[in-house]
C-alpha cells in the first residue's frame, strides 16, 4: 500500500488524513495517508524516516520553510512562495517540493465560490509565510490591484518588491488604507488567537465587498464575524482553501485531481 502523510506540530487537529481517504475512496487509488506529529527540533529526521518507505508528505506549519530548504528540486510556487507543503519523493530518491497554498485559495475563492479576481482590488492583510505563499496565483488571476498591508510595513514592502514583476502589487500599512476594495483576504493567524487584525471599517462597501479568512473553525472567525458586522458581501473561511490545495497535492502524487465538491459538503 502506497504511503503518504501530513507532518506537523500540532498535528492532531489536521483533517488531511480523511480529506485523502475521500480522495482515494473516490478516485480508486490505493493508498494510506496518516498524521505524524514531528519534534520541533528534528523535522528533518521525522521527514527522512517516513520517505525511506513513504511516497509523499504534505508540511504544515511550523515547518514549510524547513521543508524548502530541505527538497532537491522545487516548482516555481514553491520557489516563490519561500515554503514548500506537498513533497514528493521521485523515482531516483530525489525530493520534488511544491507549494498548492494559493492554487487552493484562488480555485476556492473564483470556482467554489464564483468570485473572479479579474480586474478586482484586493487587500492581504499580513506579510508572513502565509501571505508570501499565495500571492503568485493572485497576481496571475489578473486582479487590477493586490495591496499587501501589515503591521511591520517593510515587510509588506519586501514581498511587493519580490513579486513586483508579475502583476500590479503594492505594499501599506494598517492606517494608510481606507478606500473600500472588492476582496479582503486575511492571511494573518490572529483567529486562530481570537484576535482582529486593525483595519479599518471604511475597507468594506456594504453588499459589496466580499472577505475572506485563510483560517477556519467550526464557527465563524472573529475576522469573518467582524466583516459580517460591516455588512460584507459574503464571508468565506479557509476551510474551501484546505481541500483545494489538499486536490493540488494528491494530483501531484497520484496523476489524477479529484473531485473537491463532495469532500467539502462532507467536512461543512
Amino acid at each position: 500500500m502506497d504511503r503518504y502523510a501530513v507532518i506537523g506540530n500540532p498535528i492532531a487537529h489536521s483533517k488531511s488524513p480523511l480529506i485523502h481517504g475521500l480522495f482515494a475512496r473516490q478516485t480508486g487509488q490505493q493508498l494510506t495517508y496518516e498524521a505524524l506529529l514531528a519534534p520541533l527540533d528534528d523535522f528533518a529526521g521525522t521527514l527522512r524516516a517516513f520517505l525511506r518507505e513513504g511516497l509523499g508528505a504534505n508540511v504544515t506549519v511550523p515547518f514549510k520553510e524547513q521543508a524548502w530548504e530541505l527538497v532537491d528540486t522545487r516548482t516555481p510556487a514553491a520557489e516563490l512562495a519561500g515554503a514548500v507543503n506537498t513533497i514528493a519523493r521521485q523515482a531516483d530518491g530525489r525530493l520534488l517540493g511544491d507549494n498548492t497554498d494559493g492554487k487552493g485559495l484562488v480555485r476556492d475563492i473564483q470556482h467554489n465560490a464564483g468570485f473572479s479576481l479579474s480586474g478586482k482590488r484586493v487587500l492581504l492583510v499580513g506579510a508572513g509565510g502565509a501571505a508570501r505563499g499565495v500571492i503568485q496565483p493572485l497576481l496571475e488571476a489578473q486582479p487590477a490591484q493586490l495591496c499587501v498591508v501589515n503591521r511591520t510595513v517593510e515587510k509588506a514592502e519586501h514581498l511587493a518588491r519580490l513579486f513586483r514583476d508579475l502583476g500590479p502589487i503594492s505594499a501599506a500599512g494598517f492606517d494608510w488604507i481606507e478606500e473600500p476594495v472588492d476582496l479582503i483576504i486575511n492571511a494573518t493567524s490572529a483567529s486562530l488567537d481570537g484576535q482582529l487584525p486593525p483595519i479599518s471599517p471604511g475597507l468594506i462597501q456594504p453588499g459589496l465587498t466580499w472577505c475572506y479568512d485563510m483560517m477556519y473553525a467550526s464557527e465563524a472567525t472573529v475576522f469573518n464575524r467582524w466583516a459580517a458586522e460591516q455588512g460584507a458581501a459574503r464571508c468565506l473561511d479557509g476551510l474551501g482553501m484546505l481541500v483545494e490545495q489538499a486536490a493540488e497535492a494528491f494530483a501531484l502524487w497520484r496523476g489524477v485531481r479529484p473531485e473537491t465538491a463532495p469532500v467539502l459538503a462532507a467536512l461543512r
